[in-house]
């Protein structure tokens, strides 16, 4: 969804040059999340007229980061030579959800005209009406039609009846959040606290990145809890609220640190590796230089300390390289992407399958009555792609639920169960409540992940990462493919004790040693590909038709076609081309069949004699060397062989070929399609 960025340099001197430089390419990077306008808030030209010698400048524009970036060179005002020693900027995408795409609309928000507080917002503020309502009674006016404009509005309401001057910036930060429901991570920059950052989050991401030459004092950062607003034990108080230099990073007396605050660590990597998640209602404030995390009150079994972590990921994994788009790029990385999630894993030579984050509770999930799968969009695809393999080798029961319906419905949900929550992002909105409903429930919640650090790792019992590697495109291909594999190696682990399956399971662990190999051969297919989608572009409509394993392709191709292309698209099952679907069949209709030679041959050889019967024009992809099937196809897309439960990975990669080469001929960015975001982190 809208992407956040923020930059603090104490005691580091940079232009107005630099830090625009620094802040646009905080948002370039994040351009992928998906948006429709950008804006940035920096120090203005130094008025000592003004209540605290400085003044905040807002630039905000519809359309991409490059039309903001050219806007900064415009103002006149702007003295891009001058230099700061301190300042702290902010910048963001929006994503539009409240009023449209406007520069009005977009971010950063402010109290008044004067700028004396403004904010940047990733989520959905749920009872912004009821404040906007009360604000307006007490003489504060509205500019936008957000729902993030009541929140400095809110924080300038309590600073002007602010008890007394001595109340901190984080303070005021805390009495605001406290009246806000819904999900939100939030940066706050007033005139009032010049040089001063606050942060915020719940239910969406935020991490901090700090980058020093000197050595920082500590990497467990211990939380300071408002003794003021809760009570407990006094010891325990006494143990947790001291407000010493041990509960921050200290860089040492004056000396230089640089702060980066984004929603994505993809931000931040190119400045730093070192970076602290915040958990859901933590308060980062930097003073001086120094790092402290707040809290209002402490839960029971809450980590009292933050951990700086350094991350492992590389700045070219997030380069485009020689592809056209991120896409493109990871469609063809999927032989290294499904090796990385194996590796370590898989032990070829005793077929032994462990994946270390649920070996501890395997036990329990073996002895659990049934399987919840949960996700949305493309984990979702995942999850049905494997659901019949997993029954096959765990003989339980499998519910694939998709998570916004599964909330809907307040599905019944047992001690004994075992949830899964599949995310490619760990922050998607429904999913993440999902698993809090299933955890309020007794369930045991396993996550299914791509991003280290993310909600959902952090919030189940035990997981699996997929080891994807950075998905940048807003179109998933890459992480699917890992988690089909993800979701297989626990199958495996847990079958690897049943006699009777051992055959099954050396099938498949052999075909898992040959996938990467087989993987190559289906992209070396891309000019042929491109050559049909050459024929396809112009249409309107697609239908991609399959059974059995291929179902979840069918789903998962369909979806690419209608991301990225803007075609409507249909993955139909082939079983139910009789009970409507077969009414759309003609000539004009464009139909992809998946027949590949598993349990469901000969069913599917009967749908293409009724697609052909009613002179539709079938291109079919099929295992090679398969006359029967070529014969009645209008073109046909010949795959390498392997055993049924992952052909679906190697039967989705050439439709995540077409929608790439679909779109491209109709003149759409691919990475980021219209309406869309990368990590949907709202409902």
């Amino acid at each position: 969804m809208c992407g956040i960025f923020a930059y603090l340099n104490y005691q580091v001197p940079r232009t107005r040059k630099e830090i625009f430089e620094t802040l646009v390419k905080g948002l370039q990077r994040l351009e992928y999340r998906g948006y429709d306008s950008a804006g940035i808030a920096v120090d203005g030209p130094n008025k000592s007229t003004d209540i605290d010698g400085n003044t905040i400048c807002l630039i905000k524009k519809k359309g991409k980061v490059k039309a903001l970036d050219e806007e900064l060179y415009k103002k006149d005002s702007l003295d891009l030579d001058e230099k700061f020693c301190t300042h702290f900027g902010l910048a963001h995408t929006r994503w539009a959800t409240h009023g449209e795409p406007s520069a009005l609309n977009s971010h950063p928000h402010r109290s008044g005209k004067d700028n004396e507080f403004v904010v940047v917002h990733n989520g959905i503020i749920t009872n912004y009406k009821e404040l906007k309502k009360y604000l307006i009674t007490k003489g504060y006016t509205f500019e936008s039609e957000t729902d993030t404009e009541v929140i400095p509005k809110l924080i300038k309401y309590v600073y002007d009846n602010r008890e007394n001057d001595s109340v901190s910036f984080s303070t005021l930060v805390e009495m605001v959040i406290q009246q806000l429901e819904g999900a939100f991570a939030l940066v706050f920059k007033s005139h009032h606290f010049p040089g001063e950052a606050v942060c915020t989050r719940r239910g969406s991401p935020l991490l901090i990145g700090v980058r020093s030459e000197h050595e920082l004092s500590t990497e467990h950062i211990p939380v300071q809890y408002n003794t003021a607003l809760f009570k407990e034990d006094v010891q325990e108080k006494n143990s947790h609220n001291r407000s010493d230099c041990s509960s921050e990073i200290t860089v040492g007396n004056g000396r230089a640190v640089e702060y980066y605050f984004a929603s994505d660590a993809s931000a931040i990597i190119e400045h730093t590796n070192k970076v602290l998640y915040l958990e859901d209602d933590d308060i980062a404030v930097v003073t001086r230089g120094n790092l402290s995390i707040h809290r209002i009150n402490r839960q029971a079994g809450e980590d009292p300390v933050r951990a700086i972590q350094t991350l492992q990921m590389e700045l070219q994994q997030i380069m485009k390289g020689n592809f056209h788009s991120y896409m493109q790029k990871e469609i063809f990385e999927q032989p290294e992407s499904v090796v990385n999630t194996m590796r370590g894993r898989i032990c070829l030579d005793s077929n032994a399958v462990v994946l270390g984050g649920l070996k501890d509770h395997l036990k329990e999930i073996k002895r659990c009555r049934r399987l919840i799968m949960i996700g949305c969009g493309t984990s979702f695809h995942a999850a049905v792609a494997t659901r019949q393999i997993l029954e096959e080798l765990t003989e339980l029961p499998v519910m694939v639920e998709l998570a916004s319906d599964f909330l809907d419905r307040n599905t019944p949900v047992f001690r004994d169960d075992v949830a899964f929550f599949i995310s490619q992002s760990g922050e998607t909105a429904d999913t993440l409540m999902a698993l809090r409903y299933c955890k309020g429930r007794g369930a045991l919640t396993v996550g299914i992940t791509n991003t280290v650090g993310s909600s959902i790792c952090r919030e189940t019992d035990c997981g699996v990462h997929v080891n994807a590697g950075p998905e940048i495109g807003v179109a998933s291909t890459k992480a699917y493919t890992s988690q089909f594999v993800a979701l297989i190696m626990f199958g495996l682990m847990m079958s690897e004790d049943r006699l009777s399956l051992q055959p099954r399971r050396l099938e498949i662990i052999n075909s898992l040693r040959d996938l990467p190999e087989l993987i190559k051969k289906v992209l070396s297919l891309d000019e042929k590909i491109k050559a049909i989608a050459n024929e396809l572009y112009q249409q309107r409509s697609l239908l991609v038709m399959g059974r059995g394993f291929n179902y979840a392709t069918c789903l998962e191709g369909a979806l690419k076609i209608k991301e990225i292309t803007y075609m409507h698209s249909e993955g139909i099952l082939a079983g139910e081309l009789k009970h409507g679907p077969l009414a759309l069949i003609d000539q004009d209709m464009p139909v992809i069949m998946i027949i590949m030679k598993d349990a469901c041959y000969t069913k599917c050889q009967n749908a293409l004699q009724q697609v052909t019967a009613r002179s539709g024009r079938p291109i079919i992809l099929c295992c090679q060397d398969d006359p029967d099937v070529t014969r009645n196809a209008y073109q046909t897309i010949e795959l390498p062989h392997t055993v049924d439960c992952l052909q679906g990975i190697l039967s989705v990669i050439p439709l995540q070929l077409l929608s790439f080469h679909l779109a491209v001929l109709r003149g759409y960015d691919v990475d980021c399609p219209r309406n869309l975001a990368k990590s949907v982190t709202v409902e």
